[in-house]
């Protein structure tokens, strides 16, 4: 189980836990390893982001994204080589391991912290950080309490009693990126599904969806995906990749699409449906919803 937090939090504690032997059906658990499972897309193992590593399906481009955009930095980030597998917060591989292509280079931490939300969290945060938009670095913990980086790096900290809080200054100014860090633990700790689908707004048209919108179920359980990557034909339609983390919480990663293996790990999303599968958790109803 997670952290131990105040009472108004606890829906953030199982947002994304779940039992291991739970019958929920919205948590998947897909077939193994196999040669029928092998995608018509060609994956450059060499590539060492995600738009070098995956290759578009036929009749399909890459969506070009502003250079200073989310999308951009989400498309583009660092990946692990290929064939890396998932590692929790203590450095233990999951079980499963079938149903990703790629992991991250970004570091779990040594707690169970960065779980499902945190991940999309971590990548928002570390995007505004590295383009030094500190001011708007900010999130809510699920009480509704509103905790900025400018805040926390002048020594402003939470203090929670109970199911109140309240902040004070209690260190010195502190702009490190250990320090930021210390504050992404932080949200990570009091923040979930609940106050992330709150922060973000509704996106209710294929035409809109784009890298680096979410699909998320707010709740207790709760789980989100991102979108790491988008393609479009002449047509105007658009394929999505999808990343994610999950609980306990381990390495951030690019998920199979084991529904349809002629264009995995791309996915065909559409923001009507009454509910949208991904590899590992099925999202009803379907909630995509962009920052």
């Amino acid at each position: 189980m997670r952290k131990i937090l105040f009472l108004l939090a606890l829906v953030t504690i199982l947002s994304c836990n779940r039992d291991k032997n739970s019958s929920d059906s919205k948590v998947f658990n897909i077939g193994s390893k196999n040669s029928d499972s092998k995608s018509l897309v060609e994956i450059n193992k060499e590539g060492n982001t995600i738009k070098e590593r995956f290759s578009t399906p036929t009749g399909y481009d890459w969506v070009e994204e502003r250079p200073d955009s989310f999308g951009y930095f989400i498309e583009n980030f660092q990946l692990k080589s290929y064939g890396t597998p998932i590692l929790k917060y203590d450095g233990t591989p999951i079980s499963t391991q079938h149903l990703h292509e790629a992991v991250f280079d970004m570091d779990t931490g040594n707690k169970d912290l960065q779980q499902c939300a945190d991940a999309i969290i971590r990548l928002r945060a570390e995007y505004l950080y590295k383009a030094k938009k500190f001011d708007d670095i900010k999130f809510h913990f699920t009480s509704g309490d509103l905790v900025t980086w400018n805040d926390y790096k002048n020594g402003i900290r939470a203090f929670v009693n109970g199911n109140s809080v309240t902040f004070r200054k209690a260190a010195d100014v502190d702009n490190s990126y250990q320090n930021f860090r210390n504050y992404l633990d932080l949200i990570f700790n009091y923040s979930g599904t609940i106050s992330l689908n709150q922060e973000t707004r509704p996106v209710t048209k294929n035409s809109d969806l784009k890298t680096g919108d979410i699909l998320i179920t707010p709740g207790s359980p709760g789980h989100v995906v991102f979108i790491a990557g988008t393609c479009q034909n002449k047509q105007g339609k658009k394929l999505f990749l999808l990343g994610e983390g999950f609980t306990p919480a381990q390495s951030i990663h690019l998920l199979t699409n084991p529904f349809d293996k002629n264009i995995s790990p791309w996915y065909d999303l559409d923001t009507t449906n009454p509910e949208t599968k991904t590899a590992r958790y099925y999202f009803k109803p379907t909630n995509f919803r962009g920052f």
